[in-house]
């Protein structure tokens, strides 16, 4: 009984380390890499930070794959609102649990 109590409080903490919300749309396999930026905002205590991130192409090229890493593996949430695979701009917005700071890798490729 103890190894089994053991046994899943253990996968009870893998999974919640492993369950990050990262957002990965289109490749990245045979691209190039275009636009790499970290976001890193503080949190606020009681509240949620939403912040945007714009990227727009002046070459007109079509982005081929959009990458956003969940670098602190918490439970914020990255969404694509305009743009992305297919555009040749993106926009990306970033939310973040009640009291939890954003710290995001975001990542481009045409």
């Amino acid at each position: 009984m103890r190894y089994l109590l053991l046994l899943s409080l253990v996968a009870a903490v893998v999974l919640s380390t492993c369950l990050a919300h990262d957002l990965t749309v289109g490749t990245s396999y045979n691209t190039r890499l275009i636009f790499q930026q970290k976001a890193n905002y503080m949190a606020i205590p009681f509240k949620k930070r939403v912040k945007e991130v714009f990227f727009s192409d002046p070459g007109l090229q079509t982005i081929k794959g959009v990458i956003v890493r969940d670098l602190d593996h918490t439970e914020n949430i990255a969404t694509i609102t305009a743009g992305g695979v297919g555009s040749s701009f993106a926009n990306i917005r970033l939310k973040s649990a009640r009291g939890h700071s954003l710290n995001y890798q975001i990542e481009i490729y045409v």
